[in-house]
């Protein structure tokens, strides 16, 4: 088999709003997508929300090039795990993608994270230092802290 050279690789990119996208972190999408790049061509991007999040963040998401997928939840601070893990083993089972890129600094996508790898994608977690799952990082491919 040979192997697949970097710019040749696809990459889908997903990320835990509520989790990452805090005004304390001021994280940069932009800057997601520049260190993305670095592992491949970047063929879906999607950041997922929950209805409480304001409009500004929802058109700054929207402007920066990743699709928006908004989650009902029952309270402010309910968050957007189980759509996401959804939407990345659908990916991971159904599109051609080589590198799995997650922005969270949540240890509940650890069971993704082993999954995707078990089916050969490369795992890339994109994270901030501040409570950021020590398992989430020893188990990912590639840490790239924001």
């Amino acid at each position: 088999m040979i192997k697949k050279r970097k710019e040749e690789s696809k990459v889908a990119i997903f990320i835990d709003g509520p989790n990452l996208l805090r005004k304390e972190f001021m994280i940069d999408l932009r800057e997601v997508k520049r260190r993305a790049r670095k592992y491949g061509r970047i063929v879906i991007s999607k950041v997922f929300l929950n209805q409480f999040a304001p409009q500004k963040l929802i058109e700054a998401t929207i402007n920066e090039g990743f699709e928006a997928i908004m989650v009902l939840a029952e309270k402010e601070e309910s968050d957007v795990d189980v759509a996401m893990s959804v939407a990345i083993m659908e990916t991971i089972l159904t599109k051609d993608v080589d590198v799995i890129a997650i922005g969270t600094r949540d240890a509940d996508f650890l069971p993704v994270v082993q999954k995707a790898k078990e089916y050969g994608k490369k795992v890339i977690v994109f994270g901030v230092e501040s409570a950021f799952s020590a398992s989430l990082k020893n188990c990912a491919d590639i840490v790239e802290v924001l």
